[in-house]
């Protein structure tokens, strides 16, 4: 299992940007491979955003992330905020190579 998770920060139209956010929820939960997502916002920063998803694997959301349907989706978001994207996966204790 991996988890995708994303830093928004809305520089502009924040109904605009939850329009285009629920777009890709909706497409993303009908993908294979995903298994649920959650959004955060920043109590002191209330244009800062954490979405976090679980995939099976870095596959399953790579495939997602590259179809056609996402990239409509996502079209124009960049406008409206910058992103910091990553996938992550659980590791027990320190990692090995500390």
């Amino acid at each position: 299992m991996v988890t995708f998770v994303n830093k928004l920060t809305v520089n502009g139209d924040v109904a605009e940007f939850w329009r285009i956010k629920e777009s890709l929820t909706e497409f993303m939960e009908r993908q294979p491979g995903y298994r649920s997502s959650s959004v955060l916002r920043s109590v002191g920063k209330p244009n800062v955003f954490i979405e976090m998803a679980e995939w099976d694997d870095a596959e399953s959301h790579q495939r997602a992330v590259r179809s056609d349907d996402f990239q409509a989706r996502v079209r124009g978001l960049g406008a409206l905020a910058s992103v910091e994207p990553g996938l992550y996966e659980v590791v027990g204790g320190a990692p090995s190579d500390v």
